[in-house]
């Protein structure tokens, strides 16, 4: 047991704790329903030929294809040359050829410095129509204003780790999932009454919402639970997080879609903003010089107590290596019997307990800050994929300590007059790691007042910015930024979405 962890720890420090990379997987046959006023998109990039951006050139069909960038960026086979140069690091941003992403969208990427073999990121911005459903007997219902169909705006961020193919695959059929679970709502969305308790099975019976059938007039249960439109929209979020995971997990045998990705979606749908997050992706708004946090990380610290109470819960997950307990440090066998500072799933702060030879295991989360990792192995507890995740020189599986769930939080974009400059920013890590939110914040304002208000190309200037700003420059072996400080070695994305300014919801 011992030398499996000796061996997951040098793991952890030689390579981040991360497998390595493997295929993605391929394209499915579905077509999704866009918006036909959406804006036209060329087809996706086509996979990198041998020899473009890496010193050996790929031995098979399923290497070859292995770096693909999101269809929108519309990239040549140069280009993607370019956006697969680790040495160069070129920032890429759409074609400023008149045909914009949605709202002026502002878009920018740049791959690793050589983290990882391709940049592992993914993106994807859509407009997506949803339909009712039609009746049960399949035959379509009478035409009325009240049963015409929905249009929410997409936007999503995929942070793959251990190879591209589940980041790749989420960008694809994510939004097709959020379409699917929204259609049984299209109508309820656009009825102002409260939701009904239930559905009904038969075309053209309203569901009930009255729960007086149920129980008696004496009873001393509460009235029905009240239920918003809003919630609703969050359930079918959440919802499609889940469907897409277990995707996944049937894909990864057939297709080798391996390794997993935390996802960052915005959903705009009648006059709300949706920001959901499952990982350590953020988003912010800056509006008027304010920062509203639309997101939080989700790693092995921010949720240690959701981990220790699952390894208490259920001690099989620990395979007797780990134990739920947290310690300041490694316990060694020559302090058994003492008392040592601890904590628990209960506790937010520490406490004393004697040793015993069950605390000699490994700690479930162990490290601190960016380099804490669960069972020595990986440093985000939320995302899509990583179903066959194991313990470092164990058949031991994490996945069960990794939810696919994320955090919905919901900004009402009707309850704020907002102008040209208020902006939703959406990056991956690699633009966290290195800068803070006040720092966005300023590049902000300093971007958008050299440019006026209503050009469209200010969005995408601005997310060029904080990307170069995160990357730095090559300098002293490395990546630095103006301080001299380590620049982001990670792959970086922003998408920036304006809130305000003339033609931004149409």
């Amino acid at each position: 047991m011992l030398s499996r962890v000796r061996s997951a720890v040098a793991h952890l420090v030689s390579s981040g704790g991360a497998p390595p990379p493997g295929p993605k997987s391929p394209d499915q046959p579905e077509a999704t329903s866009l918006l036909p006023a959406a804006p036209a998109e060329a087809p996706r990039s086509p996979p990198a030929k041998a020899g473009s951006g890496s010193a050996a050139p790929p031995k098979t069909a399923e290497a070859r294809a292995s770096f693909s960038r999101p269809t929108f960026l519309q990239l040549s086979p140069g280009g993607l040359r370019r956006a697969d140069d680790h040495a160069g690091r070129a920032v890429q941003s759409p074609p400023d050829t008149g045909r914009r992403l949605p709202w002026s969208t502002g878009y920018a990427e740049v791959i690793n410095a050589g983290k990882s073999r391709h940049n592992e990121d993914q993106a994807c911005c859509e407009v997506v129509y949803v339909e009712g459903r039609r009746s049960v007997s399949g035959a379509p219902r009478e035409p009325s204003p009240s049963q015409q169909g929905l249009c929410f705006y997409y936007w999503g961020l995929f942070d793959g780790h251990a190879g591209g193919g589940a980041a790749e695959m989420a960008s694809r059929l994510l939004h097709r999932h959020i379409r699917e679970q929204l259609k049984d709502l299209v109508e309820i969305l656009q009825d102002p009454s409260p939701p009904p308790l239930c559905l009904s099975s038969t075309p053209g019976t309203p569901g009930s919402s009255d729960p007086s059938h149920l129980v008696g007039p004496q009873s001393c249960w509460p009235s029905q639970k009240e239920v918003t439109h809003e919630s609703l929209v969050v359930g079918a979020i959440e919802n499609a997080f889940q469907l897409m995971d277990e995707q996944l997990a049937q894909e990864r045998h057939g297709h080798h879609v391996e390794g997993g990705c935390c996802a960052l979606v915005v959903v705009y749908l009648l006059g709300k903003v949706y920001v959901a997050n499952a990982g350590d992706s953020r988003a912010i708004i800056v509006r008027n010089g304010e920062i509203i946090p639309m997101s939080r990380e989700f790693t092995p610290e921010t949720e240690r107590q959701r981990l220790q109470l699952l390894g208490f819960l259920k001690p099989e997950l620990l395979g007797g290596e780990f134990t739920h307990l947290e310690f300041p440090r490694r316990v060694q066998s020559k302090e058994l019997g003492q008392r040592m500072l601890y904590r628990d799933q209960n506790m937010t702060g520490w406490a004393y307990k004697k040793i015993e030879l069950e605390d000699l295991r490994f700690p479930l989360v162990c490290g601190e800050g960016k380099k804490a990792r669960v069972m020595a192995t990986i440093g985000v507890t939320r995302g899509l994929g990583d179903h066959n995740l194991k313990v470092c020189s164990s058949s031991l599986p994490i996945k069960p300590f990794l939810s696919c769930f994320p955090e919905v939080r919901v900004y009402d974009l009707t309850q704020y007059e907002h102008c040209p400059d208020d902006v939703l920013v959406l990056g991956t890590d690699g633009l966290w790691d290195v800068t803070s939110d006040c720092e966005v914040a300023a590049t902000v304002d300093r971007v958008l007042s050299t440019y006026e208000p209503n050009d469209p190309s200010r969005y995408t200037a601005l997310a060029q910015a904080l990307v170069l700003g995160a990357r730095g420059t090559p300098r002293d072996r490395g990546w630095r930024l103006p301080n001299n400080k380590l620049g982001s070695g990670d792959d970086i994305s922003v998408f920036i979405i304006p809130l305000g300014g003339p033609g931004s919801y149409s």
